[in-house]
């Protein structure tokens, strides 16, 4: 009986162990600031561009929109 007693108290302790660990993991990774800038970036690269690596076209056609639009009022203001 007693034994079984120890044993109950070492898994809960390993448990523990572990939970504090990936605690400790997600903490360490959340203030790694640098590590999150790069996956930021890795994904927001992956959001803009084709599997091919060029820009996606809408994402183009709407930079080119947002030019001529804002040419079209600096001319218009200055006119």
């Amino acid at each position: 009986m007693n034994t079984d007693r120890t044993a109950e108290i070492e898994a809960d302790i390993e448990r523990q162990r572990e939970h504090l660990a990936d605690t400790v993991d997600a903490l360490t990774h959340k203030l790694d600031v640098k590590a999150q800038a790069k996956e930021r970036a890795s994904h927001l690269a992956d959001r803009v561009t084709t599997s091919s690596g060029r820009p996606r076209p809408e994402l183009v056609a709407a930079a080119a929109a947002f030019v001529v639009a804002a040419g079209l009022m600096v001319w218009w203001r200055r006119r």
